[in-house]
């Protein structure tokens, strides 16, 4: 008794904390347009970026997380100095043990202004709605337990058994983007965003208010050539949301069409006695080809969750050609 008891007050904990979180993409340091609407047209020279990302977390446990998310961004120049992008993006996220379902659409802008010595700065803004159910269905609430015999009961009365109910709701967010590009190939950029800035209402009970907390996020990279064709890139990302955070650290690197990456992510709160420092190291291998790049990532849990057999990864990007540039390959990431 005392064993189920502890497994639902566990699944009802995780199933609130995963509602009250923005889905997290192991591979958002190679795609960071699910972290910063200023990445929309980033790519300069009026060219088209856009992808998948398909994400699946922990398929070995009943709470089996997955995520998808779609992007197309066009940036246009206005000469050397001004120009910007536009994008839309939506996801998806649906989760096993309750039927969550959680979907977004967001359409964004970003601006591109000249600083002059080589710096460029990146303003955007982003307007989404969103769309949350989740139906409880094989959660044991509170009211069927019955602490004294051990019996469950199978009809609760709890308003949230009764959820059948979407929560839909307006979305804004922000963020900033500076970035320099030497004639060398070496590139750096640092952004911030803030989504969620008017904390929307999430709760599934009729007349309840449950905000959505914001989610912060500071991120950078370095990039810079060696022996000829070959690249590093350096990376960074900061993550926070309500009282739990993440911290990114990784490296990519480029061989030709090939590309290699591994990326610690750890947990700088440890807000309880069993949190890690270190949660999982992500391993990511990728290939470009003509304007496409495939990318494939697993995470090694090192926590003690359990056997959850890790998160994978899939991501299909396209990027047009370059039309100014020396190489039809010319990224800045």
């Amino acid at each position: 008794m005392k064993r189920n008891f502890i497994l639902v007050v566990v699944f009802f904990f995780c199933a609130v904390v995963i509602n009250a979180q923005d889905p997290i993409f192991s591979q958002s340091n190679y795609v960071q347009e699910t972290l910063n609407p200023g990445f929309s047209g980033f790519e300069d020279d009026d060219r088209i970026y856009a992808g998948i990302l398909s994400r699946s977390q922990w398929p070995n446990l009943d709470l089996n997380l997955t995520t998808q998310y779609a992007f197309f961004n066009k940036s246009f120049d206005n000469g050397p100095g001004l120009g910007f992008g536009i994008g839309v993006n939506a996801v998806w996220q649906s989760e096993s043990l309750n039927n969550y379902n959680y979907f977004q659409l967001n359409a964004n802008y970003a601006h591109r202004i000249n600083l002059e010595g080589g710096w460029f700065f990146r303003p955007a803004i982003e307007v989404g709605i969103g769309s949350k159910s989740n139906l409880f269905k094989n959660l044991t609430l509170g009211d069927q337990i019955n602490i004294n015999t051990g019996n469950i009961n199978a009809i609760s009365i709890d308003p949230l058994s009764l959820n059948t109910m979407n929560r839909y709701y307006l979305d804004f967010s922000a963020g900033v983007v500076f970035e320099r590009k030497e004639f060398n190939g070496t590139v750096y950029w640092f952004g911030a965003s803030v989504k969620h800035l008017n904390r929307p209402n999430i709760s599934f009970v009729e007349g309840g208010n449950v905000p959505l907390n914001m989610f912060y996020s500071l991120h950078g990279n370095y990039r810079f050539p060696f022996l000829n064709d070959y690249s590093i890139m350096m990376q960074v990302n900061y993550m926070q949301q309500g009282q739990y955070n993440r911290l990114d650290i990784g490296s990519i690197f480029q061989l030709n069409q090939f590309i290699l990456g591994i990326t610690a992510a750890t947990n700088p709160a440890r807000n309880d006695l069993n949190s890690h420092l270190l949660t999982s190291i992500n391993t990511f291998i990728g290939l470009e080809y003509t304007q496409y790049r495939f990318g494939l990532s697993y995470d090694i849990n090192t926590s003690k969750i359990g056997n959850t057999l890790g998160v994978y990864e899939f991501s299909l990007t396209y990027l047009s050609r370059c039309r100014r540039c020396n190489t039809d390959r010319s990224r800045k990431r």
